[in-house]
C-alpha cells in the first residue's frame, strides 16, 4: 500500500477524530445582498458598457468543480457553464445558466439555485444560456464599450497572473502552438463579431474592489485563519526526527478537511536540508534527520477563502544555537512589522521603522541574514493566495496581506520562515492567524507532546 494512502487512512480512523459531521449541499456562501452589493459597485465602473464574465466549466477530470474566482466574487453561483452579462447604463445583471436541478446537486450544490435562481441569488435577471447570444448583440448593437476580464480564471490552487505567465511561456509563444488563454479567445472573436465595439479588459476593475474585504469576508478569513492555526499546531505535535515529510503533509492536510476546508490552498510547503533555497518545493520526499531544521508553509481554502501560514522549527523539537538566533531574528521582524501596521504606510516606512526598532532592541543589523529579511509587507492574500492586486503600495483598511520576513542559509542547510495572514484595520492591524506557538520556548513546549502519528502508534493504527 502507498505510504501516502495508508497514513491518511490511519488518521481518519482515528478514534479520537470519529465524530466529523457531513457539509450540505453549496448554496450562497455569503447573504446575496454582499453580492449584489459588489455588482452595483462594478457597474458604477462601467457606466459607458456592458461587461461579460464567464464562469468556469466543468472540468475534465476527478477533480471537484471549482467556479471562477471573479464569477464567484460577483455572483456566488457555483454552478459550472454559466455566464454573467452586466449592463452599466440600465444598471442590471443577467445571470445565463446551464444547469438543471440535478446537475446542481449532482456538484453538491443546492438544487434550489438552478430551480428559482433569481430570488435564490438576487440578480435582476436569470435565464437559459440559449439566449446569451442574442442579448449581448443587443447590447453590442447600443454600445460602444465591452469590457471583459482579459486574465485567466483562477480555480483551486490558481493566481491569475501566475497562470497567465505560466501559459504564455509554454502555450501561445510556443512555435508549436501559440493558442491564446479563453480570455483572450473571447476577446477575439468579440473584435471580429463587432469590429465597431471598444473591448477593454474588465479584470483591473473587478480586482480593485477584491483587494478591499468586506465584513462578511473577513469573518470567513478569520474562521479560515483558525483552521490554519490547528492544522500548525498538530503539524509541530507530530514531528520528529525519524519521520517522512509526507506524513506531516498528510497531518495538515487532514486537520484542514475535517474542519471543513475544501482542501489545502495551496499544495503544502515543506523545506529542510538542501532543499531550503526552493521556496515552494512540495515534494515531501526527505527522511528528517536529527539536526533538521522545516519551514511549513501551508494553508487552507475555506469556502473558496485562502489563508496564507508558514512555521519554522527543529525536525527534533529542540533548537540549536544557531538556529535559535536566526529564527529570533525573523520573529523579531515579524513581530515589529505588526507594530508598525496601519492605513496610510508605504512598503519603505515600514521598513525604515522596523529597523528602527530592532536597532533600539539591541539587533545588529549588519548580520548578514537581517539584510535579506527586512521588514514590509508582503502579497494580498483572499480568494487566491497570491491575491489580486500583487502588493500594495500603501496599506489600506480592509486589505489582507501576508506577514512573511523569511531569509535563507544554504550553505548552512537553513531556512526561516515566519508568516502569518494579516487584516489591516481602521486603526492598526490584525493577525487572523493567532494562536500559533511562535517564541522558540513555546514550540519547543508543544512539539513535547504527542501528536496524531504518535496517538496512532498508540492504538495500533499506524
Amino acid at each position: 500500500m502507498n505510504k501516502h494512502f495508508a497514513f491518511r487512512i490511519g488518521a481518519v480512523i482515528a478514534p479520537i477524530f470519529l465524530l466529523v459531521s457531513s457539509l450540505p449541499a453549496v448554496g450562497l456562501r455569503f447573504d446575496k445582498t454582499e453580492y449584489a452589493a459588489r455588482r452595483a459597485k462594478l457597474l458604477e465602473k462601467i457606466p459607458d458598457g456592458v461587461a461579460v464574465i464567464w464562469g468556469a466549466q466543468t472540468p475534465g477530470n476527478y477533480y471537484p468543480t471549482a467556479q471562477a474566482n471573479d464569477f464567484n466574487y460577483l455572483t456566488g453561483v457555483e454552478l459550472p457553464n454559466a455566464a454573467l452579462l452586466l449592463d452599466g447604463a440600465s444598471k442590471t445583471a443577467t445571470l445565463f445558466l446551464t444547469a438543471t436541478e440535478d446537475q446542481a446537486r449532482q456538484e453538491g450544490v443546492s438544487a434550489e439555485m438552478a430551480k428559482n435562481a433569481r430570488p435564490f441569488t438576487g440578480l435582476d435577471r436569470v435565464a437559459p444560456f440559449e439566449g446569451f447570444s442574442s442579448m449581448l448583440a443587443s447590447l453590442a448593437g447600443r454600445s460602444k464599450i465591452l469590457y471583459t476580464p482579459f486574465k485567466p480564471e483562477e480555480l483551486y490552487r490558481e493566481v491569475s497572473t501566475e497562470k497567465f505567465s505560466i501559459f504564455q511561456r509554454g502555450v501561445t509563444l510556443n512555435p508549436w502552438d501559440g493558442r491564446l488563454t479563453r480570455e483572450l479567445q473571447f476577446v477575439k472573436i468579440l473584435k471580429e463579431r463587432y469590429p465597431s465595439l471598444e473591448v477593454r479588459d474588465l479584470s483591473p476593475l473587478v480586482w480593485e474592489l477584491r483587494t478591499i474585504k468586506s465584513p462578511a469576508e473577513i469573518a470567513l478569513l478569520r474562521k479560515a485563519g483558525q483552521v490554519g492555526v490547528k492544522a500548525h499546531i498538530q503539524l509541530l505535535k507530530a514531528c520528529r526526527a525519524g519521520m517522512f515529510e509526507y506524513e506531516l503533509s498528510a497531518v495538515v492536510d487532514y486537520i484542514f478537511e475535517k474542519e471543513g476546508a475544501q482542501e489545502s490552498a495551496y499544495g503544502v510547503i515543506i523545506t529542510s536540508g538542501e532543499n531550503h533555497p526552493y521556496l515552494h518545493y512540495n515534494k515531501h520526499d526527505r527522511l528528517l534527520q536529527e539536526g533538521d531544521f522545516l519551514v511549513v508553509d501551508a494553508g487552507p481554502d475555506l469556502d473558496f477563502y485562502d489563508i496564507d501560514i508558514t512555521t519554522s522549527f527543529p525536525a527534533n523539537g529542540r533548537f540549536t544555537p544557531r538556529q535559535k538566533e536566526i529564527y529570533e531574528a525573523a520573529l523579531a521582524v515579524h513581530e515589529n512589522c505588526m507594530k508598525v501596521y496601519r492605513p496610510g504606510l508605504t512598503e519603505e516606512q515600514c521598513r525604515q521603522e522596523v529597523d528602527d526598532l530592532l536597532i533600539r532592541q539591541g539587533f545588529d543589523l549588519k548580520k548578514d541574514y537581517f539584510q535579506r529579511m527586512r521588514g514590509g509587507f508582503g502579497h494580498y492574500v483572499g480568494m487566491a493566495v497570491h491575491d489580486v492586486g500583487g502588493s500594495p503600495r500603501v496599506l489600506k483598511p480592509g486589505m489582507v496581506i501576508a506577514n512573511e520576513p523569511l531569509v535563507v542559509l544554504a550553505g548552512e542547510n537553513l531556512g526561516v520562515r515566519v508568516e502569518d495572514t494579516i487584516l489591516i484595520t481602521e486603526t492598526g492591524c490584525e493577525n487572523l492567524t493567532a494562536g500559533i506557538p511562535r517564541t522558540v520556548k513555546d514550540i519547543e513546549a508543544v512539539m513535547s507532546k504527542d501528536g496524531i502519528p504518535q496517538t496512532l502508534k498508540k492504538n495500533g493504527l499506524y
